[in-house]
C-alpha cells in the first residue's frame, strides 16, 4: 500500500452517543460509543509524542509504589514491553523524521468509509487491549466433554501412576533430566507453594497428561492444561476426608491459598475438585488391579467374604450355627442431594456405577408395585412434626406401598412406630433428589448393600430389594433385624419372595431398641431377647453407622448426583475397613460381657428359682404360655361396644335429666310466695331488667330440654335395635357389668396415652445422643423433652386416678419406673384388665423378673457359642490370607509386574489389622472362661493353613524391597515393623470400662504375629 507523503496523521474524534434530550445512551449512566462524522483534527509527530507522554506520565504516576514483579505483571496484562522512560528525547521516541513508524497507512482514495474505518481502529486501540471470551458452552457439555477426553486417557494414566509411586530408582532417575522438550506449568503443590514447576518430558512422550502423571501432577483438564495439581496434595485431600467425612473441597482449596498466601478463588476450587475426581478414578482402577491379581474380582466377592466372621464357614470340627448369617437394615435420610430448581437441567450428567455397594436403580424398581399402598382413609393417625410438606398426595391407586402395607389390619407396632407412619406422613419435599439411602449391614458393622431412596420415604420396594439380592447372594437360615420386621414380614409374604424367603428359612426380627415400642405379643416373638440363637446382639448396629455416616450430610447436601455417589462410597469403603480391623475388639468385648452376665447373674437365678420352688423346666413351660397367650388375645367384642354406647347414653340422660331439674328449682326461686295481678309500679316498667335476671335460667333450661329429647330418642332407638324391653338401671347386673367396663376402657386410654408419651420421650432421648445432631436441633429437642416430661407426670397422675376407680384397684405408678425404657415391657400386661391374665404364674413381676434373667443367662451362654465359632473363623482366615498374600506377591515379584508395588501396599495394609485382630485374638485365648478351640481351623475341601500349624523350614534370603519415591516416605513398611508393642497396644483406659492389656501380655502377643510373619516369608 502506498506511503502518504504528509507528515501529519489524521485522528478522528468519536464521542458518546447522547439520545435526544440530552440523557446518557443506556439506562446504567455509561456511555454507549458510536461512530459518527466528526470534526478531523490533523496533528504532527510531535504533537501525538506529546499526548503520549503525557499518557505515560498518568500511568507512572498511578504504578508508583508498586513493586517490580506487580509492574511487571501489569506490563503483561497490557500485552507491552517494560514502561518506557518519561524523560526520553522526541527524536529517541519517534526516530527522526526519516522512521517509517511516523507514516500513516492511508488508503487511496481517502474517502468516508475509509474515514470511519479508521476511526474504528483508532478507538479500539485507545481502549484496553483486553479481550473477554465468552464461553458459550453450558456446564452440561462442559462436563461431558471433559469426560469423554478423559476417558481414553485413563489406562495411560494408570500407568504412569503407578510408575510414579511404585517404580523403581532407574525409571524414576532417568525422567529427572532436563531436556529441550521440558516446559514450566503453573502448579498447586501444598508441600511446595512455588507458582510454576518445570515438567520434565522426553522425545517419546506424546500426551501431556501421561507426563504430568509421571512428574507427580495431575492436569485440571485433559488435553492443554495450563494448571496442575501435585499427586501428593490430592493424596493428602483423600486421606484428610477418609478421617474427617464432612471436610469439603472448597475448605481444602481455602487452606490450599492460605499457604500460596493468596485469597480464595473459586476457580481454584474448581480446579481441584475436578483434579481430585480424576485422581480417584485413577485410584479405583489401580484397586480393581490389585484386587483383581488377589483373585478377588467375582461377582459380590465383598458381600460374601468380607467379614471373615460370618463368612469364613464350612471350618473341620466347627459346630452348626442356628443362623448362618445375622444382618441388619434401615432408612437413613442424612443423606439427601438437593434437586434442580425449576426447569434448570443437571450439569453434572455422570453416572457413577463402578461401587459394588449400590443396587441399580432398575433393580430396586423390579418390586416398586409388589406391594400397593395403602388407601389413606386407612392410614394410621401418627402425629408429624413437619408441618411444611406440601407436596400433593398422589392418587390412591398409583401409590407406592411402604414396608408394612402388606398387613390386612393395621397392627399396635404400626401406629406406635414412626418408621411404619403413613406414606403421606414420610414423604419428603419434592426440593431433594434422593431423600437418603437404604442400608444393610452384618452384624459386626461391615456394610452389605445400600440403596438411594428416589423422592420417597422408607417405601417397601427398598427392602424388598436387599432382601432379594440377599436371599440370591447369601443363602439359606439368615435372620434379619428391620424395626418393623414383624409388619414387613407379611409383606414380604404377600410379595413374590414370600415363597424363596420361606424355603431359605429365613427369619424376620425387629432391632432390640426399637422393639421396645412395639406391643408386647409382637415382643414375645419377634423380639431378639426370645429368639433362640441371636445371642447377645441388639441388631442397632445401623443406628451407630449412621451415626457417622451422618457426617458426609453437609457435603453430599449440595454435590451433584456422581460426586455424592463417589463420596459415599469413599466413606464406607474406610467404614469397613475400620470395622475389619476391630472385628478381633468387638468378638473380644462380646466374650467379656457374656462371661461376666453368667457369672453374675447365675447365682442370682438359683437363687430366685430356689426361693420361687421353680426350675428351667417351670420358666420355659412359662414362657410358651405366655407366647400362646398373646397369640390367641384378640380385640373386644363388637357387643361390649355396643353395650358400652347404650350405658354411656343412659349416663348422658341421667346427668342432663338431673341438671334440668336443678335449673329449674333455681328458676322458681326467683318467684314471689304467691302469683297475684298487681297494678304496674310508679314509673316506667323495668321490663328489660327483669328480663335479663332470668334470660340465663330460662336459656339453660331451654337447652337442657332439648338435649334430654334427642338423648331419648336415641335412647329409644338404641333399645329397639337391641331387643332391650326394660330400660337398664343402675343397680342391675348388665348396667354394673356394662360401668365397669366403662371404667376399664377409661383406664386403657390412660395407659395408651402414657405409653406413646414414653415412647416419643425414649427416642427424642436417642436422637439427642446422636452424633453430628446440630446445637439447635439438640436445643430443640431438649425443650420438647422437658414439655414431655411435664405431660408424663400427668398422664402418670391420670393413669393412677384410672387405677384406683377399677376394682379391684391397680396399684399406681410411679416416675422413676416410668421413666425406664424397660417399663415399655409391661404395657399390655398393664392393658389387660381380666382376672384370667392376674391369675397365670408368669404375670407375677417376681417370676417375670427371674425369666427375663434366665433368658439373658442363656442368650449369654449362646453368644459365646457365636464368639467360640466366628473367632476360629476370623483366625483361619488370617492365616489363609497371609499364605495367599506371600504367594501372590511372590508370583508378581518373580514377574517384574508394574503392580507389585500397589499390591505390596494393599497387603501391609492389610497385615497391619491382622496384627490387631491377633492380638484380640490371643487375648480372647487367654481368657479363663474360654471354651473354644484356640488356633486356626482349616476350611472343609482345602489344605490351605495346614502347614501354619507346623514348624517352618529355614527362611531363604529376603527379597529386595521395592523402592520407595521420595514424595512419599515410609509407605511401605516391613511386616515385622507391624507387630511391634506400640502397633498392637490394646489398652483401654477406665473410663471406657474395658480389659487391660499388660506388657507381658503384648510380648507374647508381638511374639505370635512375628512368627507368623516368618512362617508366610517361608511359604
Amino acid at each position: 500500500m502506498p506511503k502518504s507523503k504528509s507528515v501529519s496523521k489524521r485522528v478522528t474524534v468519536v464521542g458518546p452517543s447522547r439520545r435526544p434530550g440530552g440523557g446518557d445512551g443506556v439506562a446504567s449512566g455509561q456511555p454507549s460509543y458510536r461512530v459518527t462524522q466528526s470534526e478531523t483534527v490533523t496533528r504532527g509527530p510531535k504533537q501525538i509524542h506529546d499526548i503520549k507522554m503525557a499518557a505515560e506520565e498518568r500511568y507512572q504516576r498511578v504504578t508508583t509504589g508498586l513493586s517490580d514483579e506487580s509492574k511487571r505483571v501489569l506490563a503483561d496484562m497490557r500485552r507491552e514491553a517494560t514502561p518506557e522512560p518519561i524523560d526520553q528525547p522526541a527524536d529517541m521516541v519517534m526516530g527522526g523524521a526519516e522512521d517509517d513508524d511516523a507514516w500513516e497507512d492511508v488508503p487511496e482514495p481517502d474517502s468516508a468509509v475509509a474515514s470511519i474505518t479508521y476511526a474504528i481502529r483508532d478507538l479500539l486501540e485507545s481502549r484496553p487491549m483486553y479481550r473477554k471470551y465468552r464461553d458459550q458452552r453450558t456446564w452440561r457439555q462442559r462436563v461431558r466433554n471433559l469426560d469423554e477426553n478423559w476417558r481414553p486417557l485413563l489406562p495411560q494414566l494408570v500407568d504412569a501412576y503407578v510408575h510414579w509411586r511404585y517404580g523403581t530408582s532407574s525409571n524414576i532417575g532417568a525422567a529427572a533430566e532436563p531436556s529441550d522438550y521440558d516446559f514450566d506449568l503453573e502448579t498447586i503443590d501444598i508441600y511446595n507453594p512455588a507458582r510454576t514447576t518445570t515438567i520434565r518430558r522426553s522425545a517419546a512422550d506424546v500426551s501431556i497428561a501421561e507426563v504430568l502423571v509421571r512428574n507427580g501432577f495431575l492436569g485440571t483438564v485433559p488435553l492443554f492444561p495450563s494448571r496442575a495439581v501435585s499427586l501428593k496434595t490430592l493424596e493428602l485431600l483423600r486421606i484428610i476426608r477418609l478421617f474427617k467425612p464432612s471436610f469439603s473441597i472448597e475448605a481444602f482449596t481455602k487452606v490450599i491459598c492460605h499457604v500460596y498466601v493468596i485469597p480464595y478463588r473459586r476457580y481454584l476450587r474448581t480446579a481441584i475438585g475436578d483434579a481430585y475426581d480424576i485422581y480417584l478414578t485413577i485410584l479405583r482402577f489401580v484397586r480393581k488391579h490389585v484386587v483383581s491379581s488377589l483373585g478377588r474380582d467375582s461377582p459380590d466377592w465383598r458381600v460374601k467374604n468380607a467379614c471373615p466372621a460370618c463368612s469364613y464357614k464350612q471350618l473341620e470340627g466347627e459346630s452348626p450355627a442356628t443362623f448362618s448369617r445375622i444382618v441388619v437394615m434401615d432408612g437413613n435420610n442424612s443423606l439427601k442431594r438437593m434437586a434442580p430448581s425449576g426447569t434448570r437441567k443437571i450439569g453434572d450428567a455422570r453416572v457413577f456405577d463402578e461401587s459394588d455397594y449400590f443396587l441399580p436403580t432398575e433393580y430396586v424398581e423390579q418390586f416398586a408395585h409388589e406391594v400397593r399402598g395403602r388407601q389413606l382413609g386407612e392410614r394410621p393417625e401418627v402425629p408429624v412434626r413437619d408441618a411444611d410438606n406440601n407436596e400433593d398426595p398422589f392418587e390412591a391407586a398409583e401409590q407406592e406401598g411402604d414396608p408394612t402395607d402388606g398387613q390386612d389390619v393395621i397392627s399396635t407396632c404400626t401406629r406406635n412406630w414412626k418408621a411404619a407412619a403413613a406414606d403421606d406422613k414420610k414423604r419428603m419435599w419434592a426440593v431433594f433428589e434422593e431423600t437418603g439411602i437404604f442400608a444393610c449391614a452384618c452384624r459386626h458393622g461391615l456394610m452389605l448393600y445400600l440403596v438411594d431412596m428416589i423422592r420417597s420415604g422408607e417405601l417397601a420396594k427398598y427392602p424388598l430389594a436387599i432382601v432379594a439380592k440377599l436371599c440370591a447372594t447369601l443363602g439359606e437360615r439368615m435372620l434379619i433385624g428391620y424395626d418393623v420386621g414383624c409388619s414387613f414380614l407379611q409383606t414380604i409374604a404377600q410379595s413374590s419372595l414370600g415363597e424363596t424367603f420361606n424355603n431359605l428359612d429365613c427369619r424376620m426380627c425387629v432391632n432390640a431398641f426399637h422393639g421396645y415400642s412395639h406391643a408386647y405379643p409382637c415382643q414375645v416373638q419377634h423380639h431378639p431377647n426370645v429368639i433362640a440363637g441371636a445371642g447377645l446382639e441388639d441388631l442397632e448396629t445401623l443406628e451407630r453407622i449412621f451415626s457417622a455416616s451422618n457426617q458426609l450430610a453437609p457435603v453430599t447436601c449440595y454435590a451433584s448426583a456422581y460426586r455424592r455417589r463417589v463420596l459415599i462410597d469413599e466413606f464406607f469403603q474406610q467404614w469397613d475397613d475400620e470395622k475389619y480391623q476391630n472385628i478381633g475388639l468387638m468378638l473380644y468385648n462380646n466374650y467379656v460381657q457374656a462371661l461376666d452376665i453368667i457369672e453374675t447373674q447365675s447365682v442370682a437365678l438359683t437363687d430366685a428359682l430356689r426361693s420361687l420352688q421353680l426350675d428351667a423346666d417351670d420358666l420355659r413351660r412359662f414362657q410358651d404360655d405366655e407366647r400362646r397367650y398373646f397369640a390367641e388375645l384378640r380385640d373386644e367384642e363388637p357387643s361390649n361396644l355396643h353395650a358400652v354406647a347404650y350405658v354411656e347414653a343412659l349416663q348422658d340422660l341421667q346427668t342432663m335429666s338431673e341438671a334440668l331439674t336443678s335449673t329449674s328449682r333455681q328458676f322458681l326461686d326467683t318467684a314471689r310466695g304467691s302469683v297475684t295481678w298487681a297494678p304496674p309500679e310508679t314509673g316506667p316498667t323495668a321490663y328489660y331488667q327483669a328480663l335479663s335476671q332470668t334470660r340465663k335460667l330460662e336459656t339453660k333450661r331451654r337447652t337442657l330440654r332439648e338435649n334430654i329429647q334427642n338423648l331419648t330418642a336415641e335412647v329409644v332407638e338404641m333399645e329397639a335395635r337391641l331387643n332391650i324391653t326394660n330400660r337398664w338401671q343402675p343397680g342391675d347386673v348388665q348396667y354394673e357389668e356394662t360401668l365397669k367396663y366403662i371404667m376399664t376402657r377409661k383406664y386403657q386410654k390412660a395407659l395408651g396415652k402414657l405409653q406413646r408419651l414414653v415412647i416419643q420421650r425414649l427416642f427424642e432421648l436417642h436422637k439427642l445422643n446422636l452424633s453430628q445432631t446440630a446445637y439447635r436441633v439438640r436445643s430443640y429437642i431438649a425443650k420438647n423433652l422437658q414439655t414431655r416430661c411435664k405431660a408424663i407426670r400427668q398422664a402418670v397422675n391420670d393413669y393412677n386416678a384410672a387405677a384406683a376407680q377399677l376394682n379391684p384397684p391397680r396399684p399406681p405408678l410411679d416416675w422413676s419406673k416410668v421413666s425406664h425404657f424397660s417399663f415399655l415391657e409391661e404395657f399390655s400386661l398393664l392393658d389387660d384388665t381380666r382376672n384370667d391374665i392376674r391369675n397365670r404364674p408368669w404375670a407375677s413381676p417376681a417370676i417375670r423378673e427371674t425369666m427375663r434373667t434366665a433368658r439373658r443367662v442363656v442368650r449369654a451362654s449362646k453368644e459365646i457359642d457365636n464368639v467360640n465359632r466366628e473367632i476360629r473363623r476370623l483366625h483361619t482366615a488370617i492365616c489363609d490370607e497371609e499364605t495367599l498374600f506371600t504367594r501372590v506377591l511372590r508370583d508378581l515379584q518373580a514377574a517384574k509386574d508394574p503392580l507389585y508395588g500397589a499390591t505390596l501396599e494393599c497387603c501391609q495394609r492389610r497385615r497391619s489389622m491382622n496384627a490387631y485382630n491377633l492380638a484380640y485374638i490371643q487375648k480372647l485365648y487367654d481368657l479363663k472362661g474360654f471354651t473354644g478351640t484356640p488356633g486356626p481351623g482349616i476350611r472343609a475341601g482345602t489344605s490351605i493353613g495346614a502347614g501354619l500349624q507346623s514348624k517352618a523350614p529355614a527362611a531363604p534370603s529376603p527379597a529386595p524391597a521395592p523402592v520407595i519415591p521420595p514424595s512419599i516416605p515410609g509407605l511401605l513398611r516391613p511386616f515385622e515393623e507391624l507387630v511391634s508393642d506400640e502397633s498392637i497396644h490394646i489398652g483401654r483406659d477406665e473410663e471406657d470400662a474395658e480389659v487391660q492389656v499388660d506388657e507381658e501380655d503384648v510380648r507374647e502377643v508381638s511374639e505370635l504375629v512375628e512368627h507368623m510373619s516368618d512362617i508366610a516369608v517361608l511359604l
